[in-house]
């Protein structure tokens, strides 16, 4: 019998990366699963992320340069373009943990909807900081984003079948109310137990922090309801608040 491989799209959005590019990609290249299709779409950069991208097309499955209208448009084009059965985002500055990583996370739990795990923070020059704020919970759910994001986008690999096109009204956000939707719809989700995913700090989110979260408040609002929502945030402002006392971070 013939053991089912599903093919993995890992989808790199980017826009003059030119510093931080070259180990996203490589961390792909070094993965030891052989099924993996790998789609970059860059914002027609300027500062010699083309060239990285030219050094590497070997391993690239699909790429395209044009102006777009912003990060989730951006994704969206690179989801419309996937062919995989599942989807993962890993975006210009950060990589995937190591290079048995995909074929450790597929061989989890066969055929789940959602994949999770943990995610750590790395400065620009890749170097570790530590732990994401948030942990992934054991056991997550939908309703498990009433608290927050408790996982990092980068560490979400989900079915495509399962994937709606990002909400490009929101800016900053649309990640979490993507992640969401899919949950919402899904029947077997799996923590791997693993860290998945290197995320470099101070990327879009964390630039628009205040903007950001006004976002996350009204997908929240409309998923759970206005007084749990309000509720919910009396835990999350003083987690948020502990940490940065804390750590010297957020």
């Amino acid at each position: 019998m013939t053991h089912y491989r599903p093919l993995v799209s890992i989808i790199t959005i980017t826009y003059n990366a030119a510093a931080t590019l070259e180990r996203t990609i490589e961390s792909i290249e070094r993965q030891d699963y052989d099924r993996i299709e790998y789609i970059v779409i860059d914002g027609a950069s300027t500062d010699g992320t083309l060239q990285i991208i030219q050094r590497h097309m070997s391993g690239i499955s699909y790429m395209i340069s044009e102006r777009d209208s912003g990060l989730y448009d951006a994704m969206n084009k690179g989801m419309a373009a996937a062919t995989g059965d599942y989807l993962w985002f890993v975006n210009a500055g950060d990589e995937i943990f190591a290079s048995d990583t995909v074929s450790r996370m597929m061989a989890a739990e066969p055929d789940a909807d959602v994949y999770y795990g943990d995610t750590v923070m790395t400065d620009m020059q890749g170097e570790l900081i530590g732990r994401r704020r948030l942990a992934p919970p054991e056991r997550l759910t939908w309703r498990s984003f009433s608290r927050g994001m408790l996982v990092s986008h980068q560490s979400f690999v989900a079915r495509r079948t399962l994937c709606r096109p990002y909400d490009t009204a929101f800016r900053f956000s649309a990640d979490y109310g993507w992640c969401l939707d899919i949950l919402r719809r899904s029947q077997r989700i799996c923590n791997t137990h693993l860290t998945l995913s290197r995320f470099l700090d101070g990327g879009i989110t964390k630039q628009n922090i205040v903007p950001g979260l006004r976002e996350r408040f009204v997908i929240m609002k409309r998923n759970f309801g206005l007084m749990p929502t309000l509720a919910a945030h009396v835990p999350i402002a003083c987690r948020f608040f502990a940490f940065w006392l804390t750590k010297g971070r957020f």
